[in-house]
Formats: C-alpha cells, sequence, structure tokens
C-alpha cells in the first residue's frame, strides 16, 4: 500500500516557502506573526538541491 506522504522538495518549497507566503495577505500575517514571536525560522528551509 502506497503511503499518504510523498516528499518533493519541489512541492514543498511552493507550496509553503517564502516567496509563497508572501503572495497572500494571509501569509504575510503569518510571517509577520512568526517575526513578532521571535522564531529562527519564518518559513521552512528545504536542504539540499
Amino acid at each position: 500500500m502506497k503511503r499518504t506522504y510523498q516528499p518533493h522538495k519541489k512541492r514543498k518549497k511552493r507550496t509553503h516557502g517564502f516567496l509563497s507566503k508572501m503572495e497572500t495577505t494571509g501569509g504575510r500575517k503569518v510571517l509577520k506573526k512568526r517575526r513578532a514571536k521571535g522564531r529562527k525560522r519564518i518559513s521552512i528551509k528545504v536542504s539540499g538541491k
């Protein structure tokens, strides 16, 4: 049986990356909140290629 989570670096970056967050007002609000809270990472970082 195939599992539900099939990881893809490109897909992850496109849906949860910094630029995609900057595109929407809600995403910008999330970044603002995370900066205010003092998060080390405000959006996901995909390691490797």
